[in-house]
């Protein structure tokens, strides 16, 4: 009887979940349609705290003085007021040889004579799923000393970007402390991975992936206490249509404005790309749809956010045509 009753109560939870499992898309896919509609407010839109993500060419010897101004010409006619520009990777063991940004002192010295409030920080990253291990003291030890030396070459500040970082990663705390050490007053900020956007979605990605794709809002809460900036890198989201993605944006965007306090910035990415590698993605995420999404969390948020924000991925893969989506969706919308 025992056996029995256990049997039955195994399959009812059984067929709780399953059921579960089968409602959860489409109860967050209705949720996600819902929150892409109404009418932004004038309002929402740039603050002039907008981000770009610029490639290892500009530091590397592939860009002269003559892009450099070209770059300015572009970026004057914008809000953008920071810039990452990749100056790594890091070895595989922590360390990062100056070769690697060989040509910062002189861009660092072009691009400020051509744009002196924009901030320049150094974008640091490695793969850390059978990459650099973070949770070796001696590897993170030399992070820091990269960190360092990208300071000392003149860089406003550091931007990591390290994937996979799993949610309640505490040596990755570790890390952001110690760099604040190194950094001072200079900018601490962060790439990081999508914010879970509704219970279980977590675990299920987890297990359909092998890696934490989101974190949940208590350990972002965390990573964002102890920098200036997080930059959601909100793309990529698997969704298949312009529809569901702007919804989802708007509550990446909504989780965002709650968990990030009002003295640090949140940044929400915006694809300026265009090789998603699924047939729907370059159609579903575009930086208007982004704008969109976030012009939409900010009427809903009620209040005007000063230290908010679009960070626009990645320079040598935005068109004419993402820039004109930036200016007229989110700019001068």
């Amino acid at each position: 009887m025992i056996t029995r009753t256990r049997a039955r109560r195994g399959l009812r939870f059984f067929v709780a979940v399953a059921a579960l499992l089968l409602v959860l898309p489409g109860v967050a896919a209705a949720t996600l349609t819902i929150q892409f509609t109404g009418t932004p407010a004038p309002w929402a839109k740039s603050t002039g705290h907008d981000a770009l993500w610029l490639g290892h060419m500009w530091v590397d010897g592939r860009k002269n003085a003559a892009d450099v101004k070209a770059l300015a010409v572009r970026l004057r006619k914008t809000g953008i007021k920071d810039l990452y520009v990749h100056s790594g990777p890091f070895d595989l063991d922590g360390t990062l040889p100056p070769a690697k940004y060989s040509r910062a002192a002189e861009f660092l010295k072009e691009i400020r004579a051509e744009l002196p409030k924009v901030r320049i920080s150094a974008w640091l990253g490695q793969k850390v799923d059978g990459g650099l291990d973070l949770d070796d003291a001696t590897a993170r030890q030399r992070v820091l000393d990269g960190a360092r030396a990208v300071m000392t070459a003149g860089f406003d500040g550091v931007h990591y970007d390290f994937e996979p970082v799993g949610d309640s990663d505490a040596e990755f705390l570790q890390l952001l402390t110690g760099t604040r050490q190194v950094v001072g007053k200079g900018l601490l900020s962060v790439s990081t991975p999508q914010i879970e956007p509704f219970p279980l979605t977590r675990p299920l990605a987890h297990v359909a992936i092998g890696h934490d794709k989101y974190w949940s809002p208590a350990y972002f809460t965390k990573v964002a206490a102890l920098t200036d900036q997080v930059a959601i890198m909100t793309y990529d989201s698997f969704l298949p249509s312009e529809l569901l993605y702007g919804g989802y944006v708007v509550r990446q965007a909504t989780l965002a404005l709650d968990l990030v306090p009002e003295n640090k910035t949140a940044l929400i990415g915006a694809p300026a790309y265009h090789d998603h590698g699924l047939s729907w993605g370059d159609a579903a995420e575009s930086v208007a749809t982004a704008a969109e999404g976030a012009r939409l969390a900010l009427t809903s948020h009620g209040t005007r956010r000063e230290l908010f924000g679009l960070a626009l991925y990645v320079d040598f893969a935005a068109t004419p045509e993402d820039w004109k989506e930036y200016e007229q969706a989110w700019l001068n919308p």
